[in-house]
């Protein structure tokens, strides 16, 4: 009985571990800005974040102070930018190998 439990126990954990990684292998373009300033995400300062599919993430792999001044009048605490990234979603954070900002015409 123990050892099905314990089964039991792995396979939920192998699942859950599954479910929160997404993979962006193809370059996807995607919103950027501050999580807190534009995105209204709990933090402690102004820090880059993506909107993938509708949902919000902080970014790991580039900063905000990585693209120009956050604070200028485009920057990402004043607007919301279009990014081209590949990454991952792990565990709720976007782990970016790839964060090219967009010019908007």
């Amino acid at each position: 009985m123990k050892k099905l439990i314990f089964l039991l126990f792995l396979f939920i954990g192998i699942a859950a571990q599954a479910q929160s990684k997404k993979v962006i292998d193809k370059p996807t373009i995607v919103e950027a800005s501050c999580g807190e300033c534009q995105f209204g995400m709990k933090g402690k300062s102004c820090d880059l974040a993506v909107r993938i599919d509708g949902k919000t993430y902080f970014v790991d792999g580039t900063t905000i102070h990585d693209h120009g001044d956050a604070h200028s009048e485009k920057g990402f605490c004043n607007a919301i930018s279009k990014a081209l990234v590949t990454g991952e979603i792990v565990n709720n954070r976007f782990k970016a190998t790839s964060f090219t900002l967009v010019n908007e015409k």
